[in-house]
């Protein structure tokens, strides 16, 4: 994969899959990915998440609950995830530094609230563990873009255009050439990787920027950027257990193109109108069989 300043074509070679875990390996060799999303009134955020997660390779899933609701819903919705009750005051601080995880990803479903500041805050200096944000939690970093550079560890923010433009303080262009600016800019000004979503997704490290080649607008639809935020966790995932043979951007970038490709694995059998976030879950086995474009 080559380095430069401008976009990537999207006829080259997709990212190479992920690496294939030993015939030997248990759940911890698999990744474990902690999920900080939903709230008392979107608690299906936190289910695609959770699936998508799971779907996408994690060996073990656990959701941060901030209200009794989430207690009480995800169970039934998503058996494979432990839940962690975080709703009585808990120390963040020391709760994170307890915890095992490879990933974490926080911000759908959250609500722009202070509550949702205080968290990601919190989850985005504690330690070194990599890190997607998406969502709310991009929304309540609105010009602190530069707070995010003195972190350790990995870093993803993946917003759509309208949480770019928050982030930036100023309109995304809808050329090919101003989005990638955008991306760049938004990599480097928070030391990490952005995905800006949208029709030809963009990943960039602030030098280089891989264009996604999969998707269609039937993905145009509530949550399908929860399922990406799931997928996202269970790759850096990933690259935390086995670095030597993945790396984050790598990762990220087939991220990208599995989510997209579920989308339009989905359109073929259903038609793009009636695509829904919970279908890219279901093709996301076949999506992630797929070598390239």
């Amino acid at each position: 994969m080559s380095v430069h300043s401008g976009a990537r074509s999207p006829d080259r070679a997709q990212p190479r899959p992920a690496p294939e875990l030993a015939s030997d390996a248990h759940k911890g060799q698999a990744g474990r990915v902690l999920c900080v999303c939903g709230s008392r009134t979107m608690p299906g955020a936190a289910i695609l998440v959770a699936r998508a997660a799971a779907r996408a390779g994690a060996g073990l899933v656990s959701v941060a609950c901030l209200d009794e609701e989430l207690l009480a819903v995800l169970p039934g919705a998503t058996p494979e995830s432990v839940l962690v009750d975080w709703t009585r005051g808990v120390s963040l601080s020391a709760a994170l530094a307890e915890r095992a995880d490879d990933a974490r990803v926080a911000g759908p479903g959250m609500g722009a609230s202070e509550r949702t500041h205080e968290v990601v805050t919190e989850l985005a200096h504690a330690d070194g563990v990599p890190l997607v944000l998406d969502a709310d939690a991009l929304n309540v970093l609105a010009g602190e873009l530069e707070s995010l550079e003195t972190r350790k560890g990995t870093l993803v923010l993946t917003p759509h255009p309208g949480e770019a433009a928050r982030l930036l303080g100023r309109a995304v262009p809808r050329d090919s050439e101003g989005r990638a600016a955008c991306a760049r800019e938004i990599a480097r000004r928070s030391g990490g990787l952005c995905v800006l979503k949208g029709a030809g997704s963009m990943v960039s490290d602030g030098n280089e920027t891989w264009v996604n080649p999969s998707g269609n607008p039937g993905m145009a639809t509530g949550g399908a950027g929860d399922v990406l935020t799931g997928i996202l966790g269970a790759y850096l995932a990933a690259c935390a257990v086995n670095p030597a043979a993945w790396t984050p951007f790598e990762a990220t970038c087939r991220a990208v193109f599995v989510h997209g490709r579920a989308g339009d694995l989905a359109a073929e059998t259903l038609g793009r109108r009636a695509v829904i976030a919970s279908d890219l879950i279901e093709y996301l086995a076949a999506a992630q069989r797929t070598e390239s474009a």
